[in-house]
C-alpha cells in the first residue's frame, strides 16, 4: 500500500508564536523595569524633599510639625510625602539677668549671641541648643550656671532665632559657630576656663568642633547626641513607625549633597574618639530619638576623662524638668572635679 505523505509543518507558524511570546516578555520586563526606575525616582524625589525641608527652615510663620511619635492617620501619610513643617525658630523670652547682646561674625553669617559675665567668674560656659530651638529656650539652664559663678554665653546657631540664615545642618556646619565662640571667649581674657554645654544637635556640633576643628575647651557638658546622622534619621522613620529603608539613607545623602557635605561621616561615635576633653554625658532613658546603644557607644569612645549620668523617665527633652535636683546636682559636681 502506498504511503501518502501528511501535509509539512507549519515551520514559520511555530517561529511567529516563539517571537510573540519573546516579544511579551520583553514587554513585561520593559513595564517591570520602567515601574521600578519609577519607583527610585519617585524615592528619590521624595527624600529629596524631605531633606530641603528638615535643613532649610521657612522664613515664614506657621505652626511646626509635631512630634514624629504623636502623628497619626492622615496627618503621618501627609509628613511622609510632603516632609515637615519647620518654620525658622525665634526667640519668644529674654533674660531676667543682665545680658548684652553680641554679634559674632561665623563661616555660615552673623551670630547673634547674649553674653552674661559675672563678677570674678570661675569661667565661661557657652550654650549650645538643640535643633529647631534657640538660645531662649536655654534661660534656665544659664541661670544655674550662673548661680554657680560662671559667665554665660548664649548663642543662636546661623539659621535659628536671631541669626542670619534659614538652613541648618543638624550638627555639621554648626560646629563652626562652636568654634567662632570658642575663640571669641579666648580673645575676652586669655586664659580663662571655658565650658560648653550642648543640647543634642548643639552636644553634636560640640563634639565635631573638637574633633575636626580643634576646639579645646576646659570641659564638656554633653545632653543626648546622637550616634550618627543615619542613626537618628532612622529614629525618626521608627517614631513614624515605617520601615526605614531605603527613605532613610537616601535622606542623609540629599541632606549632605544639598548643603555640600557627605553627611554620613556626621558621626559622634567617631569623634568622641578623638576627645580627651573632660566630659560629662546625659541621656534619658525614655528619649525615642537617642538610643541606649548610641549613647553608649558614644562614652565608651570618649578619650578622656568622664561621667555619664542616666535620668529614668526622661525623654528627648531638658533632664531638669523631671529631675531638677539631680540635673542640678550633677552639673554642679562635675564642674567642681575639674
Amino acid at each position: 500500500m502506498a504511503l501518502v505523505p501528511g501535509p509539512a509543518p507549519d515551520r514559520s507558524r511555530g517561529r511567529a508564536g516563539r517571537l510573540v511570546s519573546a516579544a511579551g516578555k520583553m514587554r513585561r520586563r520593559n513595564v517591570w523595569l520602567l515601574t521600578a526606575l519609577l519607583a527610585f525616582l519617585g524615592l528619590n524625589a521624595v527624600a529629596f524633599f524631605h531633606a530641603w525641608r528638615f535643613t532649610h527652615f521657612s522664613l515664614a510663620a506657621g505652626p511646626r510639625t509635631g512630634h514624629p511619635e504623636r502623628l497619626t492617620g492622615w496627618r503621618k501619610l501627609g509628613v511622609l510625602l510632603t516632609g515637615v513643617s519647620n518654620p525658622k525658630p525665634v526667640n519668644r523670652s529674654k533674660p531676667a539677668f543682665l545680658y548684652q547682646t553680641v554679634l559674632l561674625r561665623s563661616p555660615n553669617g552673623r551670630l547673634e549671641t547674649w553674653y552674661a559675665p559675672v563678677k570674678n567668674a570661675r569661667g565661661t560656659v557657652a550654650l549650645f541648643h538643640g535643633y529647631t530651638s534657640s538660645k531662649a529656650a536655654q534661660l534656665i539652664e544659664a541661670a544655674y550656671f550662673r548661680q554657680l559663678g560662671y559667665s554665660v554665653l548664649l548663642t543662636d546657631f546661623a539659621g535659628n532665632g536671631g541669626s542670619e540664615g534659614n538652613r541648618c545642618t543638624v550638627g555639621y556646619r554648626e560646629a563652626e559657630d562652636v568654634r567662632t565662640v570658642f575663640q571669641w571667649l579666648q580673645h575676652q581674657q586669655s586664659g580663662q576656663r571655658i565650658v560648653l554645654y550642648g543640647v543634642s544637635m548643639g552636644a553634636e556640633a560640640i563634639l565635631r568642633a573638637e574633633s575636626e576643628l580643634g576646639v579645646r575647651p576646659a570641659a564638656n557638658l554633653v545632653e543626648c547626641p546622637y550616634g550618627s546622622m543615619l542613626q537618628t534619621a532612622r529614629n525618626r522613620f521608627a517614631a513614624l513607625r515605617v520601615p526605614d529603608f531605603p527613605l532613610a539613607n537616601l535622606l542623609v545623602f540629599w541632606g549632605g549633597v544639598q548643603n555640600g557635605f557627605w553627611a554620613f561621616d556626621l558621626d559622634a561615635k567617631e569623634f568622641a574618639s578623638r576627645i580627651s576633653t573632660a566630659t560629662l554625658l546625659m541621656w534619658g532613658e525614655a528619649d525615642p530619638r537617642v538610643t541606649r546603644a548610641e549613647t553608649d557607644a558614644i562614652f565608651q569612645n570618649l578619650r578622656g576623662p568622664k561621667q555619664r549620668q542616666d535620668f529614668a523617665g526622661s525623654g528627648h527633652e531638658p533632664y531638669w524638668r523631671k529631675h531638677p535636683a539631680l540635673w542640678q546636682q550633677r552639673i554642679r559636681e562635675f564642674l567642681l572635679d575639674q
